[in-house]
């Protein structure tokens, strides 16, 4: 009970931190444009990466990581309850999906869990990438390797023996990412999917 505040805390603070819609900003800073007029409309790494370049992408794929990070690294600092850690980062994709600074039409999350995972378990993070890399040098689809890295992570967390509420945090998580990849599910299955290397188009 005595760390109920500050976990609400940490909570609120890694959604807002995780609403900081770092694409946006980014792209009309190096670029001068509004990247949601491009491509898919995402804010995501993906969506700079086809409109932007690689410089930007990298840079806001790493600020969306460190949005997910700062938080649970907080959270393990200050919290003792590694259930207080999982909703910690819960919140930060929560706020990359949905920013309360962006009208909440945020990104798909994925760089922002990987920045969760990276505070919570290198070694899962490490398979996610294996995963999600080979999916990307085979189909040239971010979108694709994005999902089967999603549905990979709570099957990581059930291999590397996490305790179940570590699993039920990466089925709520994977479903989540894999919820906000519906419009590039759609493009999949009609052949109409941006692959890597692609330029994204204004509308």
């Amino acid at each position: 009970m005595e760390q109920m505040i500050p976990g609400l805390g940490l909570m609120l603070l890694a959604y807002l931190m995780g609403s900081l819609p770092f694409g946006l900003w980014i792209a009309k800073i190096w670029a001068n444009i509004n990247i949601r007029e491009y491509g898919s409309g995402n804010i995501g790494v993906s969506n700079v990466l086809r409109t932007v370049g690689i410089v930007p992408a990298i840079i806001v794929f790493i600020l969306d990581a460190g949005k997910g990070l700062a938080p649970v690294l907080l959270a393990r600092r200050f919290l003792d309850d590694d259930v207080a850690w999982l909703a910690v980062g819960v919140c930060a994709v929560l706020g990359h999906s949905l920013p309360v600074f962006a009208r909440f039409k945020g990104g798909r999350g994925v760089a922002t869990t990987c920045g969760v995972m990276l505070g919570l378990s290198w070694k899962v993070l490490l398979v996610l990438f294996g995963i999600w890399s080979g999916t990307l040098w085979l189909t040239r689809y971010i979108s694709l390797a994005s999902i089967l890295a999603a549905v990979a992570l709570p099957i990581s967390l059930v291999v590397f023996s996490y305790p179940t509420v570590y699993v039920i945090f990466g089925i709520m998580l994977g479903a989540f990412v894999i919820w906000r990849h519906r419009p590039n599910i759609r493009r999949l299955a009609a052949g109409t999917e941006y692959r890597i290397g692609q330029k994204a188009e204004k509308h």
